[in-house]
């Protein structure tokens, strides 16, 4: 495995143990994401490192309302806007954090920026130079989420 693989699979292990620990909602991962949309809200964060990279969680709407409402025990129809952006930058730092805490390759190792929100499901993202993606889904009968990260 080289080492972009190894990232996918240490941010895919991260998202999915902090989706497990935070709301009891266990996903698998399900495939490779081939066509690397984006869907409505898209939480994002740059990780500064050698080599850097950002990392995207990216669901519709729905499905992080689900997931808010099993974090915090609020019922689904009562759960705002806010209480899902704020869920979805959440999830974007722990990840990040969790991911952080497992990488050795010294390459990339990175300090964390503040995660944002990006809305729209027509959203491009280009880089200037060369990168790698990778990008998976995960999900169970309730909820799908495709993670990204670009280095």
């Amino acid at each position: 495995m080289n080492a972009i693989e190894n990232l996918g699979v240490i941010f895919t292990d991260a998202l999915a143990e902090v989706i497990g620990t935070v709301t009891s909602v266990h996903l698998q991962s399900a495939q490779v994401d081939e066509d690397a949309g984006f869907e409505e809200l898209t939480g994002v964060m740059s990780l500064y490192s050698k080599k850097g990279g950002t990392l995207f969680i990216t669901a519709k709407e729905p499905a992080i309302r689900f997931l808010c409402s099993s974090m915090t025990g609020i019922p689904e129809e009562e759960v705002t806007g806010d209480d899902i952006e704020d869920t979805l930058c959440e999830f974007v730092n722990m990840t990040a954090g969790n991911a952080k805490l497992r990488i050795s390759d010294p390459d990339y190792i990175f300090t964390l920026s503040l995660p944002f929100i990006v809305k729209g499901k027509d959203v491009t993202i280009d880089s200037k130079r060369k990168s790698h993606m990778i990008s998976r889904i995960l999900k169970n009968e309730e909820v799908s989420l495709k993670i990204k990260f670009v280095c």
